[in-house]
């Protein structure tokens, strides 16, 4: 009970530092949600865009991405490059199809046998842009990046290409798509985004600290990805051997001196200019998702990326790889609450009776529950504001299924990480995806 308890007060106030910063960044104004006019939303681009979108075994999902991106991004400066696999015949057709012509999609197959990394697929798609470049005479100006299930926001290129004019890297939230028919699983992703996009990264954003990117609606200068690749030996500015290439590549930024942005913007109507996805529906898709995550972002970036040099990094970098730390502490309170039961059972069979706590421990758990009072709090109110109150209701009511598949991951993201030392190559442990965004929109509206 103390191990967990003082754990669980560290973590307490590390987020109490966090909330207390949000707080006077938004009471002086300095976190502001901006807003693009409705005029903006189409504006002709200030210099060639790409987007990489990396695919492999995404037949079902990657059509409707493919689509609705060349229908709502109209600008004819854009290059859509998707990356498929020679094996993948599936997704090739689905993305021929999908595009009906348009010449602003360029379709690339990796001369590889698929999966290889996700980074690995993305420094294909950078050797195609540098082929066109050559052949075209001129750069691009900024390069953006999409998943295959991503539904795109109209405004977010615009957004995009406003603010990367005095950035290096620029980041749009991410917003889960709700799934009716996986609340528990699927739906927790809303809350963690809904906080960790409107609060952690704002606050991360004004402290100038490295921002990690998610991988979608994020945009990176040409200039830097081309130093990136240098700094890698000209093998590709993507990590290749790691799980989570999205998170290194933000902090490669930083590391190179460049200047990162985390840009919260909303449309005339209210609507939030971000990416929205829908996430793992079953609980072993979920907990193989986080097991990559954690398992590149504590375990690998430790090894690749040290700890960094300013104490905010420092900081920023100790909140990024509490995964493990956390999963072994909820598993000891979960345990806890267990043993407590049974004590109580077994106190009311009269095999004795449990010993008062000390009033050091009993001051630790109250404000250890004061604190998760606190937290489910907050949870509440920014679930709330992007999804409406039933579904921040929701986010505390999922508090525990979110804490087991934590637990679950970091246990398989330990045991991953173990096996990776024995020098076994990684590969694309991605997430199967049959529902997109567009898709669940249209079916939740003729409900």
């Amino acid at each position: 009970m103390l191990f967990a308890g003082l754990l669980f007060l560290i973590g307490t106030l590390d987020e109490l530092a966090v909330d207390l910063l949000w707080l006077w960044l938004r009471l002086t104004g300095r976190a502001r949600t901006e807003r693009i006019a409705e005029d903006q939303v189409h504006r002709a681009l200030t210099g060639p865009a790409a987007v990489f979108i990396p695919a492999w075994r995404e037949a079902a999902v990657i059509g409707p991405t493919v689509r609705h991106a060349l229908q709502h991004w109209p600008h004819d400066r854009l290059r859509l490059y998707v990356g498929c696999y020679r094996n993948d015949p599936a997704t090739i057709e689905a993305v021929l199809a999908a595009a009906q012509g348009d010449p602003r999609l360029r379709l690339v197959i990796h001369g590889r046998y698929g999966p290889s990394t996700k980074a690995d697929c993305l420094n294909r798609l950078y050797r195609a842009l540098e082929d066109d470049e050559r052949r075209a005479g001129r750069t691009a100006r900024m390069v953006v990046m999409h998943d295959a299930e991503d539904m795109i926001d109209p405004a977010a290129l615009s957004v995009l290409d406003t603010h990367i004019e005095a950035a290096d890297l620029v980041q749009l939230p991410v917003l889960p798509h709700p799934l009716s028919g996986s609340r528990w699983v699927a739906s927790h992703y809303c809350e963690e985004f809904a906080e960790a996009h409107g609060k952690a990264m704002v606050v991360r954003d004004a402290l100038r600290a490295g921002l990690p990117t998610a991988g979608v609606g994020c945009a990176i200068a040409r200039h830097a990805l081309a130093q990136l690749d240098s700094k890698n030996g000209g093998q590709g500015p993507f990590a290749a051997e790691c799980l989570t290439e999205d998170y290194e590549l933000g902090l490669g930024v930083a590391a190179l001196g460049g200047r990162s942005r985390f840009v919260r913007c909303r449309t005339a109507d209210g609507r939030l200019v971000a990416t929205r996805a829908c996430f793992p529906a079953r609980l072993d898709s979920a907990v193989r998702q986080k097991t990559r995550w954690v398992h590149g972002i504590a375990f690998q970036s430790w090894d690749r990326l040290g700890w960094g040099r300013r104490p905010v990094d420092l900081w920023m970098r100790l909140r990024d790889r509490r995964g493990p730390l956390t999963a072994l502490v909820l598993a000891v309170a979960y345990l806890l609450l267990a043993l407590v039961a049974l004590g109580w059972i077994g106190e009311l069979a009269g095999f004795g009776f449990a010993p008062d706590p000390s009033p050091v421990l009993f001051v630790l758990l109250a404000v250890n529950l004061a604190g998760f009072a606190w937290r489910a709090a907050w949870r509440f109110a920014f679930t709330a504001r992007e999804y409406g109150v039933a579904e921040g209701v929701r986010a505390v009511l999922r508090i525990p299924v979110a804490n087991v598949i934590a637990i679950m991951a970091g246990r398989r993201a330990l045991c991953g990480y173990v096996a990776s030392l024995t020098g076994r190559e990684p590969s694309w442990d991605k997430t199967s995806h049959t529902i997109h965004p567009a898709i669940a929109q249209e079916a939740g509206a003729n409900q």
